[in-house]
């Protein structure tokens, strides 16, 4: 072959099959993260922000090719101030936004994103509202009923007669408290629900509803961090003749325990891991060595959370690299075929974007220590029943 033309064209073309068939050259991906770093919402937001960047920090180390660079923007628990941090995020170059918690602040965020055409990846809503709304960049890895079945196992599991339930008129409350007391009423359980207005800062009337008209075995609270305190604060004042204290996200947590070690007390809450925290698999001793590297203490399930949802993106933003679709919606389509083993349990998402193998676990504030006591399967410890705060 001596015709140089035809040496150049060939030679042309093995090297575009060459290319076509190599992986893409490894990249860096800017992810936004839209949390609450201040403002009502702060300290679960600081929570899985610590998460998010544990994530980042394994995921870079371990990858090998693809990396990614994070830029965090506090929403300041607002939700309009979460739909400029989207925004802004987007304008930055963000292939991606994960964080946001509150489902009335993460709602408007994800329709900015969806409207951008960007994942929006998070475990701090979940109202249902969220995964009917149609977006079809929306993503969660926890859901209403997992924190149901968590609840209702406790109570079912410590025989409660009878359970008072406090809850915020926010929609993700509003909707838990109604499931729960609709599933007690079902077993033949007395339930009673109590809403609060989110701005409220006197809880006495209500817990003195408790005390003199209920008469319940359990108060149940479904609310946020400033409400728990609230409540807990007017029960130690009023001692109503309960067997127990029992709530849902944030409130089995190490800070909680730090900053209200009088309250906190043999109170109930969701939590996925015990304090301090141990790992059986890879996944888990990394996410832990990380965290007490780069934060000098023993991590919690906020921002276990933080890292599942994270390590689930940047692997799909890796495998859409891949296949060169990181722009053409290929993040999306890659969480769409997630399916493994994580250390909030196995993750798959439906077509609208919800995890339906999602099952929380109930922990409680014994001395220094979260003990899971709820399911057995995974318990650490046994329940204190009765117990309560204001009592040794």
């Amino acid at each position: 072959m001596h015709n140089p033309i035809k040496r150049i064209a060939l030679a042309a073309l093995a090297a575009a099959a060459w290319s076509a068939g190599a992986p893409a050259r490894g990249e860096e991906f800017l992810v936004g993260v839209e949390l609450p770093l201040t403002g009502a919402l702060a300290r679960v937001g600081a929570g899985m922000q610590e998460g998010v960047v544990v994530a980042a920090e394994v995921f870079n180390q371990a990858n090998g090719r693809h990396k990614v660079r994070l830029s965090t923007i506090d929403d300041e628990s607002s939700p309009a101030k979460a739909i400029a941090a989207v925004e802004k995020l987007a304008s930055l170059g963000a292939v991606a936004i994960t964080g946001g918690y509150g489902s009335n602040n993460i709602a408007p965020a994800a329709d900015a994103a969806d409207k951008l055409k960007l994942v929006y990846i998070t475990s701090g809503g979940v109202d249902d509202s969220l995964v009917a709304s149609g977006r079809r960049n929306f993503f969660r890895i926890n859901n209403t009923a997992g924190y149901e079945k968590a609840v209702l196992g406790l109570l079912a599991e410590v025989g409660a007669k009878s359970v008072s339930i406090l809850y915020s008129t926010k929609d993700a409350t509003s909707d838990l408290a109604g499931n729960v007391q609709k599933a007690l009423e079902g077993r033949g359980v007395k339930a009673v629900g109590h809403p609060f207005d989110p701005a409220i800062g006197d809880f006495k009337p209500i817990v003195n509803k408790v005390r003199l008209q209920d008469k319940s075995e359990v108060l149940l609270m479904v609310g946020y961090e400033n409400d728990y305190v609230g409540i807990l604060r007017a029960a130690r004042v009023l001692k109503p003749q309960l067997k127990a204290l029992v709530g849902v996200w944030s409130l089995a947590t190490p800070k909680m325990a730090a900053e209200f070690p009088e309250l906190m007390p043999n109170v109930f809450g969701t939590a996925l891991l015990p304090y301090p925290a141990s790992f059986e698999t890879a996944d888990g001793r990394a996410f832990a060595d990380t965290y007490r590297r780069l934060y000098k203490k023993e991590p919690d399930y906020l921002g276990q959370f933080g890292y599942v949802q994270a390590s689930l993106l940047f692997e799909a933003i890796a495998r859409a690299a891949d296949k060169g679709s990181v722009k053409q919606g290929g993040v999306a389509e890659e969480l769409r075929r997630t399916e493994r083993d994580t250390l909030i349990g196995r993750v798959r998402f439906g077509a609208n974007g919800d995890n339906p193998n999602f099952v929380h676990r109930m922990g409680q504030h014994q001395g220094k220590k979260i003990v899971i006591v709820w399911p057995p399967q995974h318990a650490t410890g046994k329940a204190a029943y009765p117990a309560l705060p204001w009592q040794p």
